[in-house]
């Protein structure tokens, strides 16, 4: 069983790659609340209703790693719901002469689970197009705040 591995390689410096994975907002998901740039932070991940999930921050070194552990999933069109239970996503950034590498890995995401095909085509998407986006150009696309959330959030705080 393989686990779903993707790279890519941009001319920047390991320090600005850092900054911009730390970045989950700005290339994974708008709907992310909590820290996602600390050692012990956990932030949950949410999309309509179709997916959410807890992950804890378990290595930054800057320039370096970033390393997550998924605590809770939910995934609304497979069965078995503890498939990203427990596994782990992990940025290795490696300098390359003038360039640095981004090695993703998801640890335990493999093909024999229901999920892998979504799964690793919306990773591809998210590290390979919109991570790669951020980093280049400072401006990634990730998936947008739902409206009815602003709406709410705006309601609540009197705006």
């Amino acid at each position: 069983m393989t686990d779903y591995t993707t790279k890519f390689t941009v001319e920047k410096h390991p320090s600005d790659v850092f900054r911009a994975v730390t970045n989950v907002r700005g290339w994974w998901s708008e709907e992310i609340d909590g820290p996602t740039d600390q050692v012990g932070g956990r932030f949950e991940y949410h999309y309509q209703d179709v997916h959410r999930c807890e992950i804890e921050v378990t290595a930054a070194v800057p320039g370096r790693l970033v390393t997550w552990l998924v605590h809770d999933n939910y995934f609304d069109f497979i069965t078995d719901q503890t498939e990203w239970t427990g596994t782990t996503v992990r940025f290795d950034i490696l300098a390359k002469g003038d360039q640095t590498e981004v090695r993703f890995t998801h640890q335990g995401l493999v093909p024999a689970y229901e999920c892998f095909d979504v799964c690793s085509n919306a990773w591809g998407f998210f590290v390979n197009t919109s991570l790669r986006d951020l980093i280049t150009t400072g401006e990634g696309q990730p998936n947008k705040r739902d409206q009815q959330n602003v709406l709410a959030e705006q309601a609540s705080f009197g705006a």
